[in-house]
């Protein structure tokens, strides 16, 4: 997969918490806007479409991805950003006001390999570790695995977060897989393989209303994400090394290229806000668009259910379904 476009040095430096950015624009701004500054190419038989600050791709059996930049959200409240070269690596550190460092470590085709928590004291603590490609991997970013079986109930596997309570929440956030996980995961396999993904229960939040074409949170929605917010923070309290994954989708409503652009930034925007606004740790969270790809809702038309945020917690797919361990060392196998 193509990487995403580097943000430009400008869009890599640190932010006051409340700025007037989110997602990587304006306030204000609509996916009009950026479907205007769309570039289309073809590249070995795929499309591609390239953003100011994302890359979509349609394959030639009309799948599409969207791949973003993770590194625009740990803007806010930073004290300095730097990057620099190592080998063929980039490693961009977030310094923190409390001294403490975020380090992501990009390799040569973009992909994240790794992100690290450094305290003011020099301690290291490796959040994602994603250098380790499985031998039962047959390369790429998406993996053909049969559908996970489930065996609880449905309301406990999808969560409809205006109904639960804060306890199913923070259970649901810390839930073990739905079945055995028989090895470490790519992040990229996670985000692109949907049958990957749904060995992890999930929580849905719809209630969020977002204006046509626009990503951004009003101050009146804002609020709907406290109770995700505070299972997102007792869960990284309880294990500082946990990731998730904050989905975005859309309806059906429009063209799929502009839907996955659109939903990519309100995932985006929604893992801002809980850092911003909830003090949910950056470093903790990783978002993607899917478009109208997952509709729950089987319409073509508008639907508030389809326009929805999901939450998932990835770590055991990431480390081989030892989700309370620390990432392998780089290159190894998962405990067993």
């Amino acid at each position: 997969m193509p990487p995403p476009p580097r943000p430009p040095q400008r869009d890599l430096t640190p932010l006051a918490i409340g700025a007037g950015v989110v997602a990587g624009a304006v306030i204000g701004a609509t996916i009009a806007d950026y479907r205007n500054q769309r570039r289309e190419s073809v590249e070995g038989g795929r499309t591609v479409y390239t953003e100011p600050d994302r890359i979509i791709i349609r394959d030639p059996g009309g799948q599409t991805y969207v791949r973003g930049n993770d590194l625009y959200r740990f803007r806010y409240g930073a004290r300095d950003i730097r990057t620099e070269t190592v080998g063929a690596d980039t490693r961009t550190v977030v310094i923190r006001p409390d001294g403490s460092e975020i380090i992501t470590v990009v390799g040569q085709d973009g992909r994240l390999l790794r992100r690290i928590r450094r305290d003011p004291a020099g301690r290291e603590l490796v959040i994602i570790d994603n250098s380790y490609r499985d031998p039962q991997s047959v390369g790429g970013f998406y993996v053909d695995a049969p559908p996970p079986v489930v065996n609880m109930p449905y309301d406990r596997y999808i969560v409809d977060a205006q109904e639960a309570s804060p306890d199913v929440i923070y259970e649901t956030m810390v839930a073990p897989p739905v079945q055995r996980i028989n090895r470490r995961y790519t992040l990229d396999e996670i985000r692109y393989s949907p049958n990957v993904r749904m060995q992890m229960p999930s929580i849905d939040l719809n209630t969020i209303n977002f204006e046509t074409g626009s990503w951004t949170i009003p101050p009146d929605q804002a609020a709907k994400l406290q109770s995700i917010a505070d299972g997102l923070n007792r869960a990284i309290q309880a294990n500082p090394r946990v990731v998730f994954l904050i989905e975005g989708h859309t309806d059906a409503v429009g063209n799929d290229v502009d839907n996955l652009s659109l939903s990519d930034r309100r995932a985006q925007s929604a893992a801002e806000l809980l850092t911003q606004q909830f003090g949910v740790p950056s470093e903790n969270l990783t978002s993607q668009g899917y478009g109208e790809q997952y509709l729950k809702e089987q319409t073509q038309g508008p639907s508030a259910i389809n326009r929805r945020v999901t939450v998932r917690n990835i770590t055991p797919l990431l480390n081989g379904g030892q989700a309370s361990l620390p990432p392998p060392p780089p290159g190894t196998a998962p405990p067993r």
